[in-house]
């Protein structure tokens, strides 16, 4: 049982093979470092479908994330308890990251999302997008950048890989 939650295929099964790598982008978890080697190696989806599919699934929730943040932390904000704890870490956040944003700016958030590895993404973009008080018609844009940067370099990295082992 334990071997099904784990593996995110089992998690689209039965699903037509575009769906299950959207809906794969769009989870924290799996992002583009898990829906495009599967889009690619199990699905056998050409190149630039499986990416463009991939782009928009993981696109789909950081659109509505950057979008409802705000409007949660208005609410949160106005909740007595609740709303002191979150804004004095959102503080602390903003006082110890914003000197290497506003050195870096948008290249930073960029390559923050583009370089897929563990806790990196659009999702943790979109956080660090809201932390930063970066405007909504700002964030999409490198959010996507980035986004795409991850999906090209997981691209890469499966052809690759699948390369590498149809040698043995």
């Amino acid at each position: 049982m334990l071997s099904h939650f784990i593996n995110p295929i089992d998690w689209v099964a039965g699903f037509p093979p575009e769906w299950a790598v959207f809906f794969l982008s769009m989870l924290p978890i799996t992002e583009l470092r898990a829906s495009i080697p599967i889009g690619i190696s199990v699905y056998h989806l050409p190149l630039f479908k499986n990416a463009l599919i991939a782009i928009a699934g993981n696109m789909f929730p950081t659109v509505i994330l950057l979008y409802i943040m705000p409007k949660v932390h208005v609410w949160v904000m106005k909740q007595k308890v609740l709303g002191h704890m979150l804004n004095k870490k959102l503080k602390e956040a903003e006082k110890k990251f914003s000197g290497k944003y506003a050195k870096y700016g948008a290249v930073a958030l960029v390559i923050f999302v583009g370089i897929p590895l563990p806790f990196t993404g659009a999702w943790t973009g979109s956080l660090a997008a809201f932390v930063f008080n970066i405007p909504f018609k700002r964030a999409v844009p490198l959010i996507l950048t980035g986004v795409c940067l991850a999906a090209t370099i997981m691209t890469l990295i499966t052809i690759s890989a699948n390369g590498v082992f149809s040698l043995f």
